[in-house]
């Protein structure tokens, strides 16, 4: 003997004969089909960047990441180059995929050649988008090389090289028995990119001492030594 089956719970039945529920059926058919034109059109589109690089301060020694936002399908071919060569992914530059939408740049060991413009290019089949931020070294100011000791005849011209690093750019100075060198046309120091060089013009006995070389940036300082002395 078969059952009667239970009517169901009042408001829980449709008629697909009023007015109202039809309607209701055509408005959701348009929006998936809005939702579904929109997600192709996205799909299908040329890669976009959503969340630009942004400039990065990378200290010596350490790793710096670049990192921005895609939207691109399918999935994207991606180059970083620096200064218009590209990188390749490897020990020194690393490729990072982070989830669909995010792609990066890790570069290690740190050091004061890697400063630069950077730029992510981002290609599929409908087209290419490209990105660029800078990394921005910072380096303990550091003589690489001091001055050495010279024995010299009066008269004669003296030199004292020292070879020097650092960024920022750092400040230097000269000082002879712990005080700083008075330049005038005789005795002068000129300061380059990588090094600076102290001259002394018809040396005299009385130029003779202990001469230093002190650099100094807001990251560090350094300092060299060298004897002078004038026969």
């Amino acid at each position: 003997m078969s059952k009667a089956k239970a009517a169901p719970p009042p408001g829980c039945t449709l008629n697909i004969n009023d007015p109202q529920i039809q309607e209701a059926a055509i408005r959701i058919q348009a929006s998936y089909r809005g939702h579904r034109s929109r997600k192709e059109l996205r799909e299908k589109g040329p890669p976009r960047i959503l969340q630009e690089l942004k400039d990065v301060v990378l200290l010596e020694g350490s790793a710096a990441k670049l990192e921005c936002r895609v939207s691109a399908f399918p999935d994207p071919f991606i180059i970083w180059s620096k200064n218009g060569q590209e990188l390749k992914d490897g020990s020194k530059y690393r490729y990072v995929f982070e989830d669909p939408d995010f792609v990066a740049l890790v570069v290690r060991d740190g050091e004061l050649s890697d400063l630069g413009k950077y730029t992510v290019t981002i290609k599929n089949p409908f087209g290419q988008t490209s990105g660029s931020a800078c990394i921005l070294v910072e380096v303990p100011a550091k003589i690489s090389k001091g001055p050495g000791n010279v024995k010299s005849k009066r008269g004669s011209t003296v030199v004292l090289r020292a070879e020097i690093s650092g960024e920022p750019p750092p400040d230097v100075a000269w000082l002879k028995d712990g005080d700083d060198v008075d330049e005038d046309e005789r005795l002068f120091y000129d300061v380059g990119d990588t090094n600076t060089i102290l001259t002394i013009k018809n040396a005299k006995p009385s130029d003779g001492g202990k001469y230093e070389v002190f650099v100094e940036n807001s990251l560090g300082t350094d300092q060299s030594f060298a004897r002078v002395d004038v026969l």
